[in-house]
């Protein structure tokens, strides 16, 4: 069966019901961030909170865009988020709702004008229950503005490619733009564009005035990490290129490519990986020849290929690196669902409903729980088993929101050390970190927000965008005969940069008697300098 693309009567019904879908979901997560969140900032997003304390022109490792847009938040929604819920958390978080909200939006406007309005609000339904997709509106990390910039310029590439509105070709090259400001890997989506246009029978359009109206706008749009980088000694291109594994000279992880896979697989629960394999076969380009569908299937092919590729010096990269391949290829696997919904044969066409189904409700589940383990934390519990001394924090392993928890008590416990310390005496305790991400929490959760600081390097960290702001290990006379609480380890070559170490007592954070994270503590006294070998850490 064909995929339909004739447009439906009732578009406006359908746009409606999306609409009003995706406005209840934005006001499900507000709700959720005032008044029913249970995690704390995770250690991205404190660190780019900091980041947007020091407005830039990009950062170390990423655009500015993610510091623009909480900076945004807090300054517009920080003092009332603190009066309705205690915390600016839900105004830092706020920009992934609007972020995450605009993304869904453009994919019901991409589903309807590809194949119709129906399947378009269906697709967008079925966004909220796949796991990466539901996760863009719950956490401020890059991803958020980045997969809305994606899906945005997919819609202006589809106006502009099959509707011929000239004006799309700027709009497209504004949200390419963006999502580099955001994320660097958007620079993928005009790969995509470019393969589509070369292996298609209008590839006349290479040498048009459109595309490299898109191309160029987004260049002058992204301009400001270039600049940047020129004044700051390329840093941000050393740190991709040892992503990529680049630093690692000719060393292969031969299980790379399994690994990439296996991650895929299990981010979409398996079945929508299966579902979007199988959409990216079923439309293959020399296999469909629907312009709409090989757009769709070059730019939802780039952003996958190129990190299987690059795998076997990865190791196989981190789980959401290809995350966008699914966005474009979510109407792909919309015109397969449609086939399998309604296929010539029952038993097929029945497993295959009870399947899809099944899976989404499955997704809607673990979205709903993701936010709340505290629902099942008994089964995760007895999943993960009681603490030992060789498994001190079982919990862990079976739930990846621990790593969202304590730091607001850890917050607590710094202060109370530190005003402990400082009790009496008129000496300046600086705080610091044992990595890098660590002083964005400290920064957050204690009072007064203080600037803490880094000392990575010195413990064999990787650089961060803590070595470019003033620092001990760099700027060592702005320091010197200070005391130090730092936070985390502290190694031998660190230690010899003070006077006096003093190990204090670790601070233990449970819930409910469930061990989940443990911080050590060092009270450092005088500060001398550290002996860093340049160049120290790693990129």
């Amino acid at each position: 069966m064909s995929v339909e693309l004739e447009k439906q009567e009732d578009s406006g019904k359908y746009r409606l019901l999306a609409a009003g879908l995706i406005l209840l979901s934005a006001a499900a997560h507000i709700l959720y961030l005032l008044f029913f969140c249970p995690l704390d900032l995770a250690p991205d997003e404190a660190h780019y909170w900091d980041w947007s304390r020091h407005l830039d022109w990009s950062y170390y490792s990423k655009g500015p865009l993610v510091a623009w847009l909480i900076r945004g938040g807090t300054e517009l929604f920080g003092p009332l988020s603190v009066s309705l819920s205690g915390t600016e958390m839900p105004a830092v978080r706020l920009p992934a709702v609007v972020c995450g909200s605009l993304m869904l939006w453009g994919i019901y406007l991409l589903g309807e004008k590809t194949l119709n309005s129906k399947l378009a609000f269906f697709l967008t339904a079925l966004s909220l229950t796949i796991p990466p997709v539901a996760a863009a509106s719950s956490l401020i990390t890059i991803d958020s503005p980045y997969t809305c910039a994606w899906v945005w310029a997919l819609v202006f590439g589809h106006m502009a490619l099959f509707e011929n509105k000239s004006w799309a070709w700027p709009a497209g090259g504004v949200a390419i733009g963006i999502g580099i400001l955001a994320k660097y890997t958007m620079i993928l989506w005009l790969g995509g564009l470019f393969f589509y246009l070369l292996f298609s029978t209008d590839r006349k359009r290479l040498l048009q005035a459109g595309p490299w109206v898109m191309g160029i706008t987004a260049a002058l749009c992204a301009s400001p990490i270039l600049i940047w980088n020129i004044q700051n000694g390329w840093v941000s291109f050393h740190h991709v290129s040892a992503l990529a594994g680049m630093h690692d000279g000719p060393r292969i992880h031969w299980t790379g490519p399994l690994v990439y896979l296996g991650q895929q697989f299990a981010l979409l629960l398996g079945f929508w990986f299966v579902v979007w394999a199988w959409a990216m076969w079923r439309f293959n380009p020399w296999a469909t020849a629907t312009p709409k569908l090989n757009y769709l299937w070059w730019i939802s092919a780039a952003p996958f290929f190129v990190f299987f590729v690059f795998s076997p010096k990865t190791g196989g990269g981190e789980i959401n690196w290809p995350i966008t391949a699914y966005l474009s290829g979510l109407v792909l696997m919309g015109g397969l669902i449609v086939e399998l919904w309604n296929h010539a044969l029952e038993r097929t066409r029945l497993a295959s409903r009870f399947l899809i189904c099944g899976f989404a409700l499955l997704g809607l589940t673990l979205a709903v729980v993701a936010h709340q383990t505290e629902l099942i934390r008994p089964a995760l519990v007895a999943l993960a088993g009681t603490p030992n001394e060789k498994n001190p924090f079982p919990l862990r392993k079976v739930d990846p929101t621990c790593r969202l928890r304590g730091w607001q008590s850890l917050g607590k416990e710094v202060d109370r050390r530190r005003k402990e310390i400082t009790q009496g005496r008129s000496t300046e305790l600086v705080l610091a970190g044992g990595s890098w991400n660590v002083p964005g929490e400290i920064g957050f959760y204690c009072q007064g927000r203080p600037q803490a600081y880094s000392i990575g390097l010195v413990n064999g960290d990787r650089h961060s965008q803590y070595d470019l702001w003033k620092n001990p290990v760099d700027n060592p006379k702005d320091f010197l005969g200070k005391d130090f609480l730092v936070v985390g380890s502290l190694s031998a070559e660190a230690r010899k940069g003070f006077a006096e170490v003093v190990d204090l007592a670790p601070f233990y954070y449970q819930e409910k008697g469930q061990p989940i994270s443990v911080w050590h503590f060092t009270y450092c006294k005088n500060f001398r300098g550290f002996a860093v070998i340049k160049p120290g850490g790693h990129f």
